[in-house]
């Protein structure tokens, strides 16, 4: 079972950490090209000697992509005897719990997220993702949802980019982004990632072009797509779902990212004080397994760029 779609970050290391048993029940949040997908089914078959074990592995993408891939993964290994071993579901993360009960699953025993977007999302010209390519501007995970990247850049007020752009690209001359950019729609719309790029090298700090084009851009598709209130849904439910000693596996790639996804482990909770019990034990769903987040080894670096700022924090249900 083999892919060229997407090449999974630290899959040996995410394998492990869920510690898979042959009839345990386990989720992978964003399938994308189905790597790490691939490797929980091959681990689940090869741990059923005797056939007839009841492993299922429960995946999520709201990609149209990504459901393509998992109809041919589906068909892999998918028996009659076992003949939803593995079910894809195109859904958003943020409606695990909804879409779990919809097949009468009540808890789990490991859930994997590999967050941010996927290699193959990137690399595909067309959806608008990539500062490589001229494209319209569309940035839709989930190309059935209306707003676009587009549209964003052409209908947010200066005080609304502003803020998206200090906050989710946090990029320090937000403000003067958001002017330069309501004065550039005023006779053309913005309509293409080339159009932006332009607007953008105005403004860019010298020798960082490169760079403040990424964080412009990962703005705008964390907004378009609603990616940390997603996120923070995902993460409130992972605690409702997982059963007693079930493992979260979540690799972020930015500290947009790992900032929530450490405060639920650490703190159980995203905002406000810290609630303790009665003997001063922090209140919390989650205890963490790794204390500092686990990274990637040079070797895959060097063969994977994308694996370079990933952080994989692993926690169990208690």
């Amino acid at each position: 079972m083999e892919s060229t779609y997407h090449n999974p970050v630290m899959l040996s290391e995410c394998i492990e950490a869920l510690d898979i048993k042959k009839d345990g029940i386990y989720v992978d949040l964003t399938f994308g090209g189905g790597g790490h997908s691939r490797a929980i089914l091959e681990k689940l078959i090869a741990l059923d000697k005797d056939k007839n074990a009841t492993g299922k592995l429960y995946a999520f993408d709201q990609d149209a992509d990504a459901q393509a891939e998992a109809e041919k993964l589906a068909k892999e290994v998918n028996t009659l005897e076992n003949p939803s071993r593995f079910v894809f579901l195109k859904a958003n993360f943020r409606y695990l719990e909804k879409y779990l009960r919809m097949y009468k699953v009540e808890k789990v025993d490991g859930i994997l997220a590999d967050l941010g977007i996927s290699s193959h999302q990137i690399d595909e010209p067309t959806r608008g993702f990539s500062t490589r390519f001229d494209a319209d501007l569309d940035m839709r995970m989930d190309t059935s949802t209306k707003e676009t990247a587009r549209d964003i850049l052409n209908e947010y007020g200066e005080s609304e980019l502003h803020k998206l752009f200090g906050i989710y690209g946090e990029i320090k001359n937000a403000k003067t982004l958001a002017k330069t950019i309501v004065a550039s729609r005023i006779n053309k719309p913005i309509e293409t990632t080339t159009e932006l790029k332009e607007i953008l090298e105005r403004i860019a700090p010298k020798r960082q072009e490169f760079k403040y084009y990424a964080q412009a851009f990962q703005a705008l598709r964390i907004e378009v797509n609603q990616e940390m209130e997603a996120l923070e849904d995902m993460l409130l439910q992972c605690a409702e779902v997982l059963k007693t000693d079930g493992r979260l596996v979540a690799m972020s790639y930015h500290s947009l990212e790992d900032r929530p996804l450490k405060k639920i482990i650490q703190m159980g909770k995203f905002h406000g004080e810290i609630e303790k019990d009665f003997y001063g034990n922090v209140i919390k769903p989650f205890e963490a397994i790794n204390r500092k987040p686990i990274t990637a080894t040079k070797e895959e670096i060097e063969q994977n760029p994308r694996a370079r700022s990933a952080k994989l924090r692993i926690a169990k249900r208690i």
